[in-house]
């Protein structure tokens, strides 16, 4: 998908006048572009999906324990009001003994899903399932914990509230152990 400067532009001019102000103020004739650069520069995870591919990177390697990295800070936009939704990632995986993925691409494989127009749900099932495709596993475990603009600024104007989703493959789902293990690294006391 290409991204389109003019399209923005064209749609921040209306937004102003629709809310009743003069585009051509002085202190929003620049506005539009601003925010068309803007867009451009957070939700450019469209364009890097090409990307995931290229940070299949694996190691070799015989490690077969969990790997967790916790608090990894994020942010996304809530496809319904294009509002933000701000938070932490917390990602696992059980590597099978043969090879490993290394800890900085579980971050970006993260961060290329988070900058488009979401929904936390989803966010959530893509980073696992682009993970479990990446690297041999046994199993892949993400946390999201956000809150989400358009529930704090509006609506039920409720801040500080959080949305978590999960999102468990292979033991994780069914091993007990493995889940109580993950729920311990991440727990309540980083959220």
């Amino acid at each position: 998908m290409k991204f389109n400067k003019d399209l923005i532009e064209e749609g921040v001019k209306l937004i102003i006048a629709g809310i009743g102000d003069n585009p051509e103020r002085d202190g929003v004739k620049d506005t539009p572009t601003r925010v068309a650069r803007m867009y451009e520069d957070i939700l450019n995870g469209y364009d890097e999906e090409c990307e995931i591919k290229k940070l299949a990177k694996v190691f070799e390697d015989k490690a077969e324990d969990m790997v967790v990295v916790t608090n990894i800070p994020f942010y996304s936009f809530c496809e319904h009001h294009m509002l933000p939704f701000v938070g932490k990632l917390h990602i696992a995986y059980i590597p099978t003994g043969k090879k490993i993925l290394g800890i900085s691409k579980l971050v970006r494989i993260a961060r290329i899903y988070a900058k488009r127009l979401q929904v936390q749900e989803r966010l959530t099932r893509q980073i696992a399932d682009a993970i479990e495709k990446l690297v041999p596993n046994r199993g892949v475990a993400v946390r999201i914990e956000a809150e989400h603009m358009c529930m704090s600024i509006r609506g039920v104007r409720t801040p500080g509230a959080k949305t978590i989703t999960t999102r468990l493959t292979g033991l994780f789902k069914k091993d007990a152990k493995a889940r109580s293990e993950f729920i311990e690294a991440v727990g309540s006391k980083n959220g």
